[in-house]
């Protein structure tokens, strides 16, 4: 059986996916629907508008969702994904209004596919 080690905030990785796609027309706007759903598809969620998350054990693991995010990116449009460790999520300052939220809470439960 593995050491607990390897549950290590600093090797588990966050996926996120901020875009900018344009939805000018009836096709642009399918194509915006078409990219969000895929997200929801390989398991993100929704962190704001245009902003989504994924959680995952590590960097091994992230290269081939971020493989098939560029392949699901339409011609226009801007995408950028951020990769950062588990404890750097736990430090993100958030601000909802004016109140302060000095750091998220990570999942409680891992979620294994």
């Amino acid at each position: 059986m593995r050491a607990l080690s390897h549950l290590s905030a600093y090797q588990h990785m966050w996926i996120m996916v901020l875009f900018d796609l344009p939805t000018t027309t009836p096709e642009e706007r399918k194509a915006y629907t078409q990219f969000r759903e895929f997200l929801l598809d390989q398991s993100f969620v929704m962190a704001q508008y245009s902003v989504y998350l994924r959680h995952t054990t590590g960097r091994t693991q992230s290269v081939p969702i971020i493989d098939r995010i560029k392949t699901a990116v339409q011609l226009e449009g801007h995408v950028d994904i951020l990769q950062f460790t588990d404890r750097q999520y736990a430090d993100i300052v958030s601000l909802r209004g004016r109140r302060r939220n000095d750091s998220r809470e990570n999942p409680d439960q891992l979620v294994m596919f």
